[in-house]
């Protein structure tokens, strides 16, 4: 599988999203645990997950620790795998979220993401959204603390704009890695942010780039161009959506979220899917 880079890491181009196996339509804990690890066999070497994947704020830290058991009954070595995780968001019990941006809030939420995952050091820590009531730059600045304290090896921002990833690259002393954004072919308005990410050098990854949850098979209803890129060279209009994103930049990592084995491993060999210049252009122009 070919690989990307965030920082000072290698990492598979295709990543896994873990939110499918942790909010409401979850799969039961062994096929959880199952996806993750065909992932891993599939080739993947980060995971994404965030402490607020769960199905209320009670069960924080659901998805944490589901990854923080698949790793540990893997069977082999998972020293290589990047473990991403987010602060800054809470889940009161009845499907919506709330965000959280405050200092204080986001340093404890890492201690406990720190408990959950099992780790003395997170690999990629993210600031999971804004908050509108918190200054922008209190809140990366603590990311910038968890950096110096050594709780984290690496910092990321979530659901960025542009002028919001230079602040965090100034606030951050040039330490941001990477910025995950919502991106597929339903939503595109993130093109700004991947171009720009590219430009600077910091890693793109795009959160529900298949459109979210069952919602990959509406794909190639929406937007014919995928099927007829897909039946050209012999795939799926969903890997094809992954592989047009990989061509849009030498940075950007999708992070496609499935509940069962086969899903996980189809997406992980979208990486290794090549595109011609021709076909990338009409997916662009869907």
């Amino acid at each position: 599988m070919q690989e990307r880079q965030i920082g000072d890491r290698m990492v598979s181009a295709v990543g896994l999203g873990e939110m499918p196996l942790s909010i409401e339509g979850r799969p039961d804990r062994t096929r959880a645990i199952n996806t993750i690890h065909a992932s891993l066999d599939a080739g993947v070497t980060i995971i994404d997950t965030a402490d607020a994947y769960a199905l209320n704020t009670e069960e924080h830290g659901h998805g944490e620790r589901l990854v923080a058991k698949a790793l540990a009954t893997y069977g082999r070595s998972t020293d290589h795998i990047l473990v991403a995780t987010k602060g800054g968001h809470r889940r009161p019990g009845d499907g919506s979220w709330t965000v959280h941006g405050d200092p204080g809030y986001i340093k404890r939420a890492c201690d406990l993401s720190l408990i959950a995952l099992g780790v003395e050091s997170i690999g990629l820590y993210q600031y999971h959204r804004p908050d509108p009531d918190v200054p922008y730059a209190e809140s990366v600045g603590a990311l910038a603390d968890l950096l110096d304290a050594g709780k984290i090896q690496m910092a990321g921002i979530s659901n960025a704009t542009v002028a919001q990833i230079d602040e965090a690259q100034e606030v951050l002393g040039g330490r941001l890695v990477s910025v995950q954004n919502e991106f597929s072919p339903r939503f595109r308005s993130s093109e700004g942010e991947l171009e720009h990410c590219e430009s600077i050098g910091v890693a793109f990854i795009p959160w529900s780039p298949l459109g979210g949850i069952r919602q990959a098979d509406r794909i190639a209803l929406e937007f014919p161009a995928f099927a007829e890129v897909a039946a050209e060279v012999g795939t799926t209009p969903e890997q094809v959506t992954l592989a047009w994103m990989l061509a849009k930049g030498s940075r950007v990592i999708p992070i496609p979220g499935s509940s069962r084995p086969a899903t996980a491993t189809a997406s992980a060999a979208a990486a290794d899917l090549t595109l011609t210049d021709e076909q990338v252009a009409r997916l662009d122009a869907a």
